[in-house]
C-alpha cells in the first residue's frame, strides 16, 4: 500500500483511511476520495468494509452512507485477494465499469441507462465539487461522514451550507 497515502485509525491495523484517486482516462479522473477500511478479526477469510467518505456520484455507490456494492468485496471474496487488489483492481474496475442493473444509486443508475453523456457530465460536476484539491481538501473532511462509523464528533462537517444545498438542488 506504499502507493496510497494511509492514515490508520487510533494505531490500530483493523480501521484506516485510504487515499484513492479516481482511475485515468474515466469521468472519475483527477478526482480524489477518502475511503475508510475497516478488516474484520477473519481478514484475509471475510473481506473489508469499503466505505467512500466524500460524495461520489455512480449507480454501485450508496450516495449518501457511501458503501460500495461490489461483488468480489461483498459476496465472492477470496483469502487471496488483499487490499492493493481493492484499491488497484476493484475499486478503479468499478469506477470504469459501472454496474446500472444492480444500483446503490438509482438515480445514478437511471441516468447512466438513459444519458450516458449527462452521466459523465454529473460525475465530472461531483469530482469538481466534492474530490477535487487533493488530499489537503480531504483532511478538511475529518471523519467525513461523522457517526456512519460511529464517530459522531465531527457532525459539524455534516452541515451543508446554503449554498451548497442550492448546488445539490441544480445537480
Amino acid at each position: 500500500m506504499s502507493d496510497y497515502k494511509v492514515d490508520l485509525v487510533n494505531d490500530g491495523m483493523q480501521e484506516m483511511f485510504i487515499v484513492f484517486a479516481g482511475p485515468k482516462d474515466s469521468p472519475y479522473e483527477g478526482g480524489t476520495w477518502k475511503v475508510h477500511v475497516e478488516l474484520p478479526e477473519a481478514y484475509p477469510y471475510k473481506s473489508p468494509s469499503i466505505g467512500f467518505m466524500n460524495k461520489i456520484f455512480h449507480p454501485n455507490v450508496d450516495e449518501t452512507a457511501g458503501s460500495v456494492c461490489l461483488d468480489v468485496i461483498n459476496q465472492t471474496w477470496s483469502p487471496m485477494f488483499d487490499l492493493v487488489n481493492v484499491f488497484d483492481v476493484f475499486l478503479p474496475q468499478l469506477l470504469l465499469y459501472p454496474n446500472p442493473t444492480d444500483p446503490l444509486n438509482g438515480e445514478a443508475a437511471a441516468l447512466l441507462m438513459r444519458d450516458p453523456a449527462g452521466y459523465q457530465q454529473r460525475v465530472r460536476e461531483y469530482v469538481q465539487k466534492y474530490a477535487s484539491g487533493g488530499a489537503a481538501a480531504l483532511d478538511q473532511l475529518g471523519g467525513g461522514r461523522g457517526n456512519l462509523f460511529g464517530d459522531s464528533s465531527d457532525d459539524d462537517d455534516l452541515e451543508m451550507s446554503d449554498e451548497d444545498e442550492a448546488a445539490d438542488a441544480d445537480l
